[in-house]
């Protein structure tokens, strides 16, 4: 038994497999809340950036099977990032990846923070909803070796929030590439 336990764990795909089991912002994982490593969790309350957004990046391309692939990696597929009264998740379709924090907004600057990837580091941004794109600027973010940056400014996150109550309530609409099929619980 301890010899088949050996050899799945070093298996190439061991770590992808184990992190596309998990499911997609929004839904329970197993870590479905931030953990206040060094800064306080904000109070819940609802901003002007809460709502669910995608974006698809042209990478082309299989992710390549990796045991120690760096955090937050701009892979090629969908890729879904949720704000919701102070928690933020980001998930990556394709290989399963995703990572949970807090967040805070004061006008047009968005913080992040407690994120298990890089716990003791702050994200600051900038960022601006037009055309129903949601486009970041870095002031500021060091996290998994600058990645976490260069994923969320490389390109607009398309949002996947309904056009008018209507199509809230039945779920029709047209939805921008790499929305989830279904609306979010």
């Amino acid at each position: 038994m301890a010899v088949l336990l050996t050899i799945a764990a070093c298996s190439p795909n061991s770590a992808r497999l184990a992190q596309s089991t998990l499911t997609p912002p929004g839904r329970p994982t197993t870590q479905s809340s931030p953990y206040p490593y060094t800064t306080p969790l904000p109070p819940p309350v609802v901003t002007d950036l809460d709502g669910l957004y995608a974006k698809i990046d042209p990478k082309p391309g299989t992710p390549v099977p990796c045991r120690r692939c760096p955090d937050y990696a701009p892979e090629g597929g969908a890729w879904q990032l949720s704000f919701d009264k102070g928690t933020y998740r980001v998930f990556h379709v394709p290989t399963g990846w995703r990572s949970v924090g807090s967040y805070t907004v004061s006008g047009n600057q968005l913080t992040l923070i407690n994120d298990p990837v890089c716990h003791d580091k702050v994200g600051r941004y900038t960022w601006i909803v037009k055309n129903s794109e949601l486009t970041f600027q870095e002031i500021d973010d060091p996290c998994a070796i600058h990645l976490r940056a260069v994923n969320l400014t490389r390109q607009p996150w398309s949002s996947c929030q309904p056009p008018n109550a209507e199509a809230a309530v039945t779920d029709h609409g047209l939805k921008p590439a790499g929305c989830p099929d279904t609306a979010m619980p």
